[in-house]
Order: structure tokens, then sequence, then C-alpha cells
């Protein structure tokens, strides 16, 4: 069987549809010889000599003519009464006016944009005529000040959620419109600000030029934007202004690597009109679109309107068919349904309330008689047409999908799609859809400007960063010495490739250059407030360097989040510890554990007790000689030196475990014993801030820091304070001591104090003060300081912080960390509560087991009725005291040792032994033989 090519298939199920048409043409045709038909005006206006206008004209003739051929039973016939607007809003309003006074026309289709459409709306209104835009897309043209206008199009407002769903997708902060400077242009704006502002994006610049602008004007609007540091652009105008604006874009390098441009369905709606060679310009711009489902009544007619097109103007070579003319079509099958359900009604218009003295034709012109019924029926008529689900909602058609697009080659390739319920997605397949998204991810492979597949970061921004000049602690911040005041500056530290991590994170580039903070002779031009100012001032951009984040200084500029520990701690020598403690062997276990070791070995007792008493002589005698025997094994256990054995199986049980149990705590508690016994204890030479105040010690503070105000507030004199600017400055005041001139302790931030621990052994620190630790600086309201505090926490939450710490401090580490206490710390209740449960439970488990079995074999006891309940109990407890004369063990001993003195028991038999007979002491005996 031979398979018909799929395209074979198409012509022939499009050529079906024409015969179809055909024949219904021809029945029509017949019809209307036998039946007369109602003819109902119709007005259209639209400019004859734009392409839309065209494009639109041909559709509703094609409308007409299928709705007709489809319906040749109706009794009404749409007649279209076309005038030209000539592109001009006084053509079109004069147009409208002739339609309603001198055709009274049922309804206009049209006009062809927003400027024509407000006056002829105005008329239709006043008139009761529905007009019916298939292109205008204004926001203003609103049918809740215009009860008589329906928009079949879509609104240009309904477009900005899916322009900044994508700006929200890449993380961009500021975009810049670019319109036109008329109606069209500037309606969407309002509405374009608010979807940005609702994503958190700024506009800090709007671009309008005019239709008729000249190259010249466009370039020097460029050249404008091109200095700005936003490199997001958000262009919507017409394709002719938009082709000339990209243009020039491209000639003054702004369609390189590192821009973002966005064009609005005013251009990608009717790409036809945009010039084959123009495309060069625009490669890597992002478009959005209404998206238009595929079907094969789609496709057909696509055919067979390219086909009538190209015949009735030839002069056009490459038309194609966009969604104005779709538009158009649905529009009109939209108006020829509620007619027909007007039936026979008399389509004429009421002049009763008309003037004979009207001086202006404005004034004598009268109201239809069947406009509000009809605007009633086209409100509510819905269909499936060419462009899918077509319906009224509130005058105008609801939000579709849209097709987000991006230009790469010689046309466009779709990546991905925007809905109202679920945001951007890559595919129209909500199977597996929940939410609404703005995730990048769910877009398909993007060609940006530049050829690149880059993510463009959306801003170019030039810091001047000002760094301080330290004498010490370098491993923070070090600037080169020999430098040239308020030169550029390649300082290196931590605090400066913390700074260059963070800005790699950033969603945009920041380019930056760093400038000393110093006076002709190489020092700093002041403290670390001065060079704060300097962002206050103005002078610098930002502050990067080892810079505390204080109240004070937050009240004129702004700090990001801190990318150090925070708080101010003081740090002293510390000294061993001689004294002995005569209670030391205690230290190892908490009480709590101390309290639960012991309630264990008597609970142990006592159920070896229980289990041993009634079948083991060791267990055996009078009542205090059971307790102590039984507490004796027990606590015994901690040395394995018990003597007396268990006979039962369950006691063996019970016993096992707790050996178990008894064997872990003794082999740690004598461990930490030891530890406690061998390693050295050291103390602090001085305990707290106010020993040093009492004994008017020296202490030391870091040159050039805010911790000096702070050790002033405390109550220290300042002649008791000293300033140190390094490490080893600071280790030399320690062994000076206070009385030599030197220092008892230093106050200064953990990371100075860290690094200078991980230097010098014998020193210990103790947290005095809270601070938030070292920040990045910004003016006052920067936008970059959110951004750059976001980047802070994406650095310190992945390995690349800890990654330059081993950079900077990796190798400074030559002692162990004094700060902390190197004396055992006493075992907790929380190490051994596992252990004691096993044991608790094994005892408690062998206890119900030994308790079930006694009270089953002595049932007969606690069944007996003729002793009352106390007497049962009683002998139960006789029973218990007893030993057991059934069990193996008295047996094997009876065995082992003989009865008493009336006989031996020969497997469990008594057998009498004679006494042996008195020999008298004089009578010889005779030795055996």
């Amino acid at each position: 069987m031979k398979i018909i090519p799929t395209k074979h298939l198409f012509h022939l199920s499009c050529l079906l549809v024409f015969c179809r048409l055909l024949l219904a043409q021809v029945a029509l045709a017949q019809n209307t010889t036998a039946a007369a038909t109602i003819p109902v005006n119709v007005g259209v206006v639209l400019d004859m000599g734009t392409w839309v206008g065209k494009l639109g004209l041909s559709c509703i003739n094609m409308a007409l003519q299928d709705f007709y051929s489809y319906h040749s039973n109706h009794i009404t016939r749409l007649v279209l009464n076309v005038r030209d607007s000539k592109g001009d809003v006084v053509g079109a309003a004069a147009a409208g006016l002739d339609l309603i006074k001198n055709v009274q026309v049922q309804a206009i289709i049209g006009t062809e944009n927003s400027m024509q459409a407000n006056f002829v709306i105005d008329l239709g209104n006043k008139a009761q005529v529905p007009i019916i835009s298939f292109s205008a897309t204004s926001p203003s043209l609103s049918s809740i000040r215009s009860p008589y206008f329906l928009r079949a199009t879509q609104n240009d407002s309904s477009q900005v959620k899916v322009i900044s769903a994508i700006v929200e997708a890449f993380g961009w902060k500021e975009a810049v419109p670019i319109y036109v400077d008329n109606e069209f242009g500037e309606e969407v704006i309002p509405y374009l600000t608010d979807a940005l502002e609702e994503v958190n994006v700024r506009i800090p610049n709007r671009s309008i030029i005019s239709q008729k602008a000249t190259d010249e004007e466009i370039e020097g609007e460029l050249y404008k934007l091109k200095k700005m540091k936003t490199r997001v652009f958000i262009v919507h105008m017409t394709p002719e202004l938009g082709s000339r604006v990209f243009d020039k874009a491209k000639e003054i390098g702004m369609m390189d690597e590192g821009y973002v441009w966005i064009i609005t369905d005013g251009m990608t709606n009717v790409w036809s009109l945009v010039n084959p060679l123009d495309m060069d310009s625009m490669q890597g711009v992002l478009g959005v679109r209404t998206y238009i489902p595929k079907s094969k009544e789609l496709d057909c007619f696509k055919v067979r309107w390219k086909r009538k097109f190209l015949q009735d103007n030839p002069s056009y070579v490459n038309a194609d068919l966009d969604i104005f003319g779709l538009w158009a079509y649905d529009a009109t099958f939209a108006l020829a349904m509620p007619v027909e359900k007007l039936g026979t009604t008399n389509f004429n218009f009421d002049v009763s309330n008309v003037s004979t003295n009207a001086r202006t034709d404005l004034e004598s012109f009268g109201v239809s008689q069947n406009g509000p019924k009809l605007m009633q029926l086209l409100s509510n008529t819905r269909f499936r047409g060419l462009i899918g689900e077509f319906g009224f909602i509130n005058g105008q058609l609801d939000s579709s999908v849209f097709q987000i697009i991006n230009v790469n080659g010689n046309g466009e390739r779709g990546v991905g799609f925007w809905t109202p319920k679920y945001g951007v997605v890559k595919k129209l397949d909500f199977r597996n859809v929940t939410e609404y998204s703005t995730s990048k991810s769910n877009l398909g492979t993007i060609i940006w400007p530049g050829d690149s597949q880059v993510v463009p970061k959306g801003e170019a921004i030039r810091l001047k960063i000002g760094v301080p000049i330290k004498n010490g602690f370098s491993e923070f911040v070090s600037v080169p010495h020999g430098t040239i005041p308020n030169s550029i500056v390649h300082p290196s530290g931590y605090c400066i490739d913390v700074f260059k991590a963070v800005m790699e994170e950033i969603p945009y580039t920041v380019s930056y250059d760093f400038y000393a903070f110093e006076k002709l002779d190489g020092k700093m031009a002041g403290d670390y407030n001065d060079l704060i100012d300097q962002v206050f001032y103005g002078n610098y951009d930002a502050v990067v360097g080892d810079v505390s984040i204080v109240a004070n200084r937050s009240s004129y500029v702004d700090f990001t989040l801190p990318f150090t520990d925070s708080g101010v701690v003081m740090v002293v020598p510390i000294r061993k510890d001689l004294k002995q403690n005569a209670w030391v062997f205690l230290k190892p276990l908490t009480w709590e554990l101390w309290v639960t070791s012991g309630c264990f070995f008597i609970f142990i007792g006592f159920v070896i007790w229980v289990l041993e008493h009634r079948v083991n002589e060791d267990f055996r005698g009078p009542p205090l000689y059971h307790i102590g025997t039984s507490y004796w094994f027990s606590f015994s256990t901690m040395t394995f030196s018990q003597r007396e054995r268990v006979m039962s199986n369950l006691a063996r049980f019970v016993v096992v475990i707790w050996c178990f149990v008894v064997l872990i705590l003794t082999q740690t508690y004598t461990a930490n014993l030891a530890s406690l016994l061998t390693v050295q204890q050291l103390q602090p030479t001085v305990n707290n801030v106010n020993e040093l105040l009492r004994k008017k010690e020296n202490v030391g503070y870091q040159d050039g820091s805010f911790v000096r105000e702070i050790i002033q507030k405390v109550g220290f004199d300042p002649s008791t304070i000293k300033n140190f600017n390094s490490t080893d400055d600071l280790n030399e005041l320690f062994i000076k001591g206070s009385a030599n001139g030197g220092i008892a302790a230093a106050f200064d931030e953990i990371p100075y104090m860290k690094l200078f621990l991980a230097q010098y052994c014998n020193y210990t620190f103790q947290p005095i003060f809270k601070t938030r630790g070292f920040g990045f600086v910004f003016p006052k309201g920067s936008p970059l300081v959110v951004d750059v505090s976001r980047a802070v926490l994406t650095v310190i939450e992945g390995d690349r912080l800890k990654q330059i710490e081993e950079v900077w401090f990796k190798n400074q580490t030559s002692c162990s960390d004094s700060s902390t206490s190197v004396s055992s710390s006493s075992l907790g209740l929380g190490s051994f509560w596992g252990l004691f449960l096993i044991a608790g439970v094994a005892a408690v488990l062998a206890l119900i087991i030994f308790v079930s079995d006694f009270l089953y074999k002595h049932k007969d006891v606690l069944r007996n009725t003729e002793i009352s309940i106390w007497d049962r109990i009683l002998e139960m407890l006789k029973i218990f005291d007893d030993r057991d004369p059934k069990a193996h063990t008295f047996k094997q001993t009876e065995i082992r040792e003989g009865g008493h003195n009336d006989g031996v028991r020969i497997r469990g038999a008594k057998v009498p032994v004679e006494a042996p007979a008195k020999v008298p002491a004089e009578v010889p005996v005779e030795a055996p033989v």
C-alpha cells in the first residue's frame, strides 16, 4: 500500500475545503434566487494605504464569504461599507460620522489604530452603534468608559506581565523602556512600570523617540542610554521605527555582548513588516507575542488567503498572514452571528430626537434601534475561531497565552511560553505543573546579543572604592607601598578577596577600581570614620576593608550584611593552675550520672536477689544477710570481684548485660579521670573587666579602631589605654606587663584576635561586647546594598569563604587553640542513657518472666477460696521466702554433701545409715585382712 506524503495530505485537505466552500456558494446562489435576504449595513474604517488596512479588509471579506457559505440558510447578510481613513485621525472621524449619519450602519469594524479609534468610539456611544476594533491595542480604550466599544484584539497591558516575568527570571534589577512618542507608546508605560515594580525592578530612565525622528536624533538618544549603567531595554514601537532604532544600536555597539533587548508584540505580531535585512541588526533580541494555536483549519485558511491576497495586491511579494488578519476574520464572524439572531428587525435609526435646527453633522444623526440588543448579543458570543477560543470578557478578548521568541539567524525561535496561571513554561503541557513560576530554567537556549549564550548581567556599573592603609594585620587588607595618592591601586587580603567573590555573585556586571585612602607620606589620611565619611561626601562609591558595622556609622551610610564573626573580646594571658583538688575524682562524671549509676546498682542487686534467693544458698540467710549479699554482689561487679555464683538463667542474663554496662562505664571514668589528673590546668590571669578597673591595669586596643570609644565608656582612664598596630606589637605589650608600661589585657574584634591567638600561645579570650562584624560600605539608599548582601549570604553559605580563609589564615596556626579550656569535661547522663535503658529493660523483662512463672506454679494457692485473700497473699510470700525444693541446685548440693543426721540422699531417695557399734577398749581389735 502506497503511503501519501504529509504535504500532499495537507494540499488534499485544503482542496476538499475549497470544494466545500464552492459547493456552498453554489447552494447560496440557488437559495438566494429562491428567497430574498435582508441586507444589514456594516461600516469598515481602515487605512487602505497600509499593510494592516489591506490585510484586515481581505480577511473581513473572506470571513463573510466563509460565514455565509457555512450558513447559507441565514436570512441576514452583512453589507460592507468601506471607508478609507487615509491614516489620519480626522479622516477616520469623518468616515465614522458618514457611516453613522448617512448609511446608518448597525456596527463599525475598525479603526486601525488607537488614536483614530477615540473619536469614532465617541460617535458610536452617541449613536449606540457597536465599534469593533481588531487592531487598536491601547489600554486607554476601555469598554468601561465606552460601553459600545469591543476590542477584538489583545490589550497592550496584557503583555506587561510576560515582560516582567522575563526580567524577574534572569534577576535583572533595572530596565529602561524605549517607546514611540504617541498614544500607542505612552499608554502602556504605566502598566509596564507597575508590573516591573511588583518584581522589585527599577526604571531609572525612560527613552521617548518620535515616530518622525531622524537618524541623528535616534543616535543621540541611544548614546544617552549607552552612558547609563543599565543594559536592559524594553522596546515598544512600530516595526518601521523599531527597525531604525536597532540599526543605529548596532552601529554604536549596543548590540554587543552584555546588552539585553526585549521587544513587545507591537513588532513581533507583524514580523512581515520588518525588512529581512533589518533582522541582522536584531540578533539576540527577545520578544513576546500572542500565541496562535496550530490547526488544520488555520493552515488551509493561510493557503487560501495568500492566493487571494496576492491576486488582489500583486505588489506584495512576501505577504504573510499575521494575527491582526486572524482577529479581523474572527471579529467578522462574531458580528455576523448576533445580527442573524436579530432576525427581521427593522435596521433603521430613530431620528425623532434630532433637531431640525442642528448646525453641525454631530447633532444631526439618530440612534440605532437595535444597538443595545446587538451589543448584548455581541458580548455573549462565544465560538472557536482561527485564533482559538473567541469571546469578549468586559468588552475585550481574554488574556491568552504568549510565546517568548528569540531572534536568531534570518528569523525567530520559540524559547518558551507564558500563561496567566502557570507563568513561564517551556511547553504547553501542564500535567506536571502545579504553581506559577518565573524560573529561567523553563526557557530554552537563548542566543543573546553578541552571539553569546552567557546570560547578560543587565547592568554595567563602575565603582570608585576606597580601601584603608594598615601598618599591621595585613592579612585583612594590604596596599602596596609607594603608590601615588588618588590613583588606582591593587590591594590584597582577606577582605579584598571576599569582596571580589561577592561581586561575582551579583546578577549584573559591576566594574570597580580601588583607591588607597592615604596622604602624600603614604600614611592613612585619617581613621576609619574619616574613610567612611568619604562615601557620605560622594568621593567614594564604596569602602572595602576591615570596616566594622557600628550604629553611629550606619546613620549616614549603609552597610551590607557582615561577612565575619561579630563581637569584641578581651584577650588575656593564661597561667598554670598548680592547685590540686581533693575531690577531683568526682569530676569525671556529672552528678546526674552518679545518682543514676547508684540507683541502677541498687536496682540490679534487688533483681538478682529476687531471681536467686529461692535457688541459691549464697543469697539465703537472715534478712540483713540477704540485703548485704545482694548489694555486695551488685557493687562488686565494678571490679568484677563478685564471689557469689548465680544459678538461674534469668539472673545470668541480667548479670551479663549489667557487666557490659559496668565495663563501659568504668573504662570511660578511668580515661576521663586520667585526663583530669595529667593535663595541666590553665587559667586566665584576669577573669573580668571589673578586675581590670579595680586594679587600674593598662589595656590595649588596635590603633584606629572604634574599640577605644567602647572601653572609654566602660570606665577606663585614657592614660591606661595603649594602642598596638600588629600582632607582634600586642605580644610585646603583654610581655612587658601592666607594671612596666605594657598591658594586662587587650580589647579587639574577634577576627583580629583569632589571628593573634593562632600566632601566639598562652593567651585566651572571652566575649565582652556584641558587634555586627565587618561589612562593605555604600552610600545611604544605594540599590547595590540589597544585592551585595544577598551575594554575601551566597558566599558564606558556600565553600568559597572557607577557601579564602585557608589562603590567608591556614599558615598562621603555630599552637593549639588556647581560647578553649584544656581541661576534660565531665561526662553526662546523655552519653550513657542508651546503656542504662538496655540494662533496665533486661532486668524488668527478667522480673516479669520470673513472677509470671512463680504465679503459674502456685496458682492452686491463689485459687483456694477457703481462706481469705490476705491469707493467700501471706501464703504466697511464705512460699516465695522459702527455698525452692524442686530446684536442681539444692538437689545437687545434697548429693555432694549428704544428709544432715538422718541419712544420705541417693538419687532423690533418703537411705538410713546405722550407727557403728561401740567396741570396748579392753577387747583388741584385729586388723582387717
